[in-house]
């Protein structure tokens, strides 16, 4: 039996599995190393700084920097890198900081005695005493109600794509106004699609201004100190003090989680935008069928009423929902008797990333309507692995000296994380 098996090995699993490693836990990792992000469209960059997209291991011996200068190339303040960049740095963490990664995805994790059963996609059975989640964002993805019975070959999420090249003489229509829906459409224009409009229920589009030099002097760096979330006391918050967002009241964080670093786009993709000619803001698409001539008719309702919209394809970079309803790995009984936060149903996380059923630790995006916004970056990356890590060690003491069974809540009730 496995003291700690990490299930993903993105950003988050890689660096829980760095510190675990180092702390002699000999952690097992399932997934395929940076998948989502070797699956993006050539020609997207990272929208953060490269100094706040390093993955995390105790020592810091193996951040974006260190693999820049290993390439022979600078990561610099306000100079985007392209995401294949990013992607293949995340593979040099793995090879550098992470032992036993096994490629195979994991379908299910579910309760057994002193701990976990994890069934791989080939069926083969691995058994843990703790298992630390790091699913990432793709099994959470949003689509608006009106486009979820449509079939993939008219509706798509924008994680779905890598090159767009397969809607190149296409008409498609982009549904957002985040940083995913403004890029993919300014791709597609280069792709080459017939026609790109993009539909937002925003009133406007908000851009991310060019970021200011970090050596800038003392009192503009006083007003609005630079995080890795962007400038700002308010951004200082979510980005340095994760614990103390999740102390808030929680209709604050709720409230906080659907508004914070809402959608914008990048700086330097503005330009590139500016091919986009058709941009429809204050609408919303209120139903879709597909047509007798095969395209898609969109009812959109808008500031000056309903109208109706064909198109080929539809593209929809609509964000993420933490809902613990869409984490199908966990096993229905496991899922059920978690206790939830926030209004879509998120796993609740104590203080060291345990859920409230002993031995299962959360991280990344299901931690965010616990822990605030950074935890829907890679930035985040960094507070959660040490921590979690920490909760995993305390966890398996606890086992150890006789304390409540690991992945068994105590006395039938749904027992208090370790740490909260």
């Amino acid at each position: 039996m496995h003291d700690l098996v990490v299930v993903g090995a993105g950003p988050y699993g890689l660096s829980v599995a760095a510190h675990a490693a180092a702390h002699g836990l000999a952690p097992v990792t399932f997934g395929r190393p940076m998948e989502s992000w070797h699956a993006m469209p050539s020609g997207m960059f990272l929208k953060s700084e490269p100094w706040a997209s390093h993955l995390s291991d105790p020592a810091g011996a193996y951040g974006l920097d260190a693999y820049a200068s290993a390439r022979g190339t600078r990561a610099e303040h306000g100079v985007p890198l392209p995401v294949s960049f990013f992607a293949s740095y995340g593979d040099w963490f793995a090879r550098q900081a992470v032992p036993a990664v096994d490629e195979r995805l994991i379908d299910s994790v579910a309760p057994a005695p002193e701990g976990f059963l994890l069934t791989a996609e080939d069926g083969e059975t691995v058994r843990a005493r703790t298992v630390a989640l790091a699913v990432g964002v793709l099994p959470f993805l949003e689509v608006p109600g009106p486009l979820r019975h449509l079939p993939r070959r008219y509706v798509t999420h924008s994680s779905h794509h890598g090159e767009l090249d397969a809607l190149s003489g296409r008409d498609v229509t982009v549904v957002g106004a985040g940083q995913a829906a403004l890029e993919t459409a300014a791709l597609l224009v280069e792709a080459g699609a017939a026609a790109v409009r993009v539909l937002a229920r925003a009133d406007r589009l908000r851009w991310n201004t060019l970021p200011p030099a970090l050596d800038r002097g003392l009192w503009p760096a006083l007003r609005a100190p630079h995080t890795g979330l962007g400038c700002g006391w308010r951004n200082r918050l979510y980005a340095d003090a994760p614990g103390v967002f999740r102390r808030l009241p929680a209709a604050t964080r709720a409230r906080l989680f659907g508004t914070a670093l809402g959608p914008a786009g990048a700086w330097w993709l503005r330009e590139r935008f500016a091919a986009v000619g058709d941009v429809r803001l204050g609408h919303r698409i209120t139903a879709a069928a597909v047509t007798g001539d095969d395209r898609l008719r969109l009812d959109v309702e808008g500031p000056d009423g309903t109208s109706v919209l064909e198109t080929d394809h539809v593209v929809a970079a609509t964000g993420f929902v933490p809902s613990l309803d869409r984490a199908g790995v966990l096993d229905p009984a496991l899922r059920s008797a978690l206790r939830t936060v926030g209004p879509a149903g998120a796993p609740e996380t104590g203080a060291l990333f345990e859920s409230s059923w002993p031995g299962l630790f959360l991280a990344g995006l299901l931690t965010a309507p616990s822990y605030g916004p950074s935890m829907r970056f890679v930035f985040g990356a960094g507070y959660t692995a040490g921590r979690l890590v920490k909760g995993v060690r305390r966890r398996l003491r606890a086992g150890g000296r006789g304390g409540a069974a690991v992945g068994r809540p105590r006395s039938g009730e749904r027992a208090a994380p370790v740490g909260a």
